[in-house]
C-alpha cells in the first residue's frame, strides 16, 4: 500500500534497518522508533524519546501517530488470535 502512496521500494525493503538508512528522515525514524517502543514486549517509551516526539509533533498529531500505532497492535493481536489470514496487502 505504501508504493501506491508514493513511497520508494527502497525505502520499504529497507524498514527493518530504518534506525540506520539514510533514506528516511529523523522524524521518520523517530516516529519508527516509537512505534517499536509501543509494539515490542518489553520496551517502553521513555521520557527521552517522548520529549522528542514532542520536539516535532503538537499534542493533536502525537495522540494521532500513537492512536494509528496503537490500532495497527491491537489489530494485529485480534487477528492473529482469531486466525485471521494475512491479506497479503504488503506484497508488491
Amino acid at each position: 500500500m505504501s508504493s501506491s502512496l508514493g513511497v520508494s521500494v527502497e525505502k520499504i525493503d529497507a524498514l527493518s534497518e530504518y534506525a540506520n538508512s539514510p533514506l528516511y528522515s529523523e522524524v521518520e525514524k523517530l516516529a519508527l522508533e516509537f512505534a517499536d517502543a509501543m509494539t515490542i514486549t518489553g520496551r517502553e517509551v521513555s521520557d527521552e524519546l517522548f520529549a522528542q516526539l514532542q520536539g516535532f509533533f503538537d499534542d493533536d498529531a502525537l495522540v494521532e501517530l500513537t492512536a494509528t500505532i496503537a490500532w495497527e497492535n491491537a489489530s494485529s493481536k485480534f487477528n492473529r488470535a482469531l486466525r485471521v489470514p494475512s491479506q497479503q496487502l504488503w506484497k508488491r
